[in-house]
């Protein structure tokens, strides 16, 4: 299949299958015009891929799960090195909310201190 079936199969785009595959996660041949072709078993690598990447892990994290992009990731007993992966962030991103938790309430505060209890809530 094409760059362009295969994005419409996993939902995604031809920019980020092509993202994907300079990040060595998913391959494909050269068809003689020089497009991209790719075999039906990357409809599954892909949408695991972006199932972890959802799941807040980065491309360089998916590496790890290289050996079981192809099966039912979701389902799979998680590796070792796998568990340490997504631990560890999981603590980059409290990391990150912590800090964004703190600049809103530093905003909110010098809001508050100019303006007062004119500050509503955005939803």
């Amino acid at each position: 299949m094409r760059i362009g079936e295969l994005a419409r199969a996993t939902g995604t785009t031809a920019r980020a299958l092509r993202h994907y595959e300079e990040a060595g996660l998913i391959s494909s041949e050269r068809a003689p015009n020089g497009y991209r072709v790719y075999d039906e078993r990357a409809v599954v690598r892909v949408r695991n891929i972006r199932c972890l990447l959802a799941a807040g892990l980065t491309l360089d994290d998916v590496r790890v799960f290289l050996p079981c992009l192809d099966g039912d990731v979701a389902a799979a007993p998680p590796s070792d090195k796998g568990l340490r992966v997504a631990l560890e962030r999981l603590a980059v991103l409290d990391e990150r909310i912590a800090a964004q938790t703190e600049a809103r309430d530093r905003l909110e505060a010098a809001l508050r201190e100019k303006i007062g209890d004119r500050i509503r809530p955005v939803a």
